[in-house]
């Protein structure tokens, strides 16, 4: 700035020229512009918009805006702009937005003669695309103890946290499952006793894949019950007086029955026990009188001898024992293999066959003193 000096009267006077400006001008503030994405992390497919916001814009120009935006799958229209997601990989990303201001078609533009600036302003809006997150499963089994042969419901709880489609499998320790939904059905059939591991796995179709497992319990079988000695049926020695030990036609039925039964289990063995009624005493004791205890044991071992000779069981499977049932009898008994005779049927006593031999069958002939001697070899009265 210059200075006149005036003098006048001996004073001396400063003055500032006046301030030139042109008339109707002022400062135009530059437009700024600001981006905001709609989500700032997203996995891919979602949704994704970026919008613009200007400021600082004079309203007194009417001017014109024009946007374009820049950035990985951006398509800009406007003051806004979508994001294609679904091509995008795991990562951070930026959507790069500008405004232009000015005349139409003239956006943008500046000129010495311009009486504002910074026509040109822009913005970036950062994101995120997040990797997709693996499934999640657990199985269990209903019911988790099965007899061997059985078949258990396996059911696998599966969800995706993106709602992804996903897809069943199964595989087993031992036996077969079958099934391709989030229920399988294991079958234990061929499958040994103890713990069968099933696991169960499910897939989305992003290559994210999870497992889990469960157990079945096949049970053991229960043992079979042990073998029984088996009560077949009886034989009676009250018909013959003059021989009261020999097996006669009656008994013939029973004791074909008993060989038959023999016969259908080959590994069993036969018992017979020979019993006897209490042999009444007689005045005159005689030297070869039988006492009950002889008659229980020839009674017994004549009945072995008809299973030997007239059925053909083999000797060495049947064995002749008496016992105290107090009756004109000889019980039989099948014993299975495995099976216990003396816990089952106590009280009986081994026959010596070496001392007590097997009596003939034949009937007695008819004569009167033959009758006698007969009776009285066998303690028993003489009869007709």
């Amino acid at each position: 700035m210059s200075l006149r000096t005036l003098k006048s009267a001996g004073l001396v006077l400063a003055l500032a020229p006046l301030a030139m400006l042109p008339m109707g001008c002022h400062k135009v503030k530059p437009i700024q512009l600001s981006c905001n994405a709609s989500a700032p992390s997203i996995y891919p497919g979602e949704s994704e918009t970026v919008t613009a916001t200007p400021s600082q814009v004079d309203p007194s120009k009417h001017w014109d805006q024009v946007y374009n935006w820049s950035g990985t799958g951006v398509t800009g229209n406007g003051t806004s702009a979508t994001v294609d997601t679904g091509t995008l990989a795991p990562g951070d990303y930026t959507v790069k937005g500008e405004v232009k201001e000015g005349k139409k078609g003239k956006e943008g533009e500046t000129g010495r003669k311009k009486n504002h600036a910074n026509e040109v302003a822009t913005c970036q809006a950062p994101f995120t695309v997040k990797p997709f997150e693996p499934p999640t499963i657990s199985c269990s089994a209903d019911p988790a103890t099965v007899q061997p042969g059985g078949n258990s419901t396996i059911t696998c709880n599966a969800s995706s946290p993106q709602n992804l489609p996903l897809t069943y499998s199964y595989s087993a320790s031992a036996g077969s499952i079958s099934g391709t939904t989030n229920t399988a059905t294991l079958s234990t059939t061929g499958a040994p006793a103890g713990t069968i591991t099933v696991t169960g796995t499910v897939a989305d179709n992003k290559g994210h894949s999870v497992s889990a497992t469960t157990t079945v319990d096949v049970q053991a079988p229960p043992p079979p019950p042990p073998p029984q000695v088996q009560t077949l049926c009886s034989i009676q020695f009250n018909t013959d007086k003059r021989r009261p030990a020999r097996v006669d036609n009656e008994a013939k039925a029973c004791l074909d029955d008993v060989a038959l039964n023999a016969q259908q289990k080959p590994d069993a063995t036969l018992v017979v026990v020979g019993n006897s009624a209490p042999v009444p005493a007689t005045r005159h004791h005689r030297r070869h009188e039988m006492t009950a205890q002889d008659l229980a044991a020839q009674r017994a071992v004549n009945t072995k001898d008809y299973l030997v000779t007239d059925k053909g069981i083999d000797p060495s499977r049947i064995q002749v024992r008496t016992g105290n049932g107090g009756q004109n009898e000889v019980e039989d008994y099948l014993v299975p293999a495995g099976a216990n005779f003396d816990s089952t049927v106590q009280g009986t006593t081994p026959v010596d066959e070496n001392a007590v031999k097997p009596q003939p069958r034949n009937p007695v002939a008819h004569h009167h003193h033959h009758h006698h001697k007969a009776a009285a070899a066998q303690g028993a009265p003489a009869t007709q």
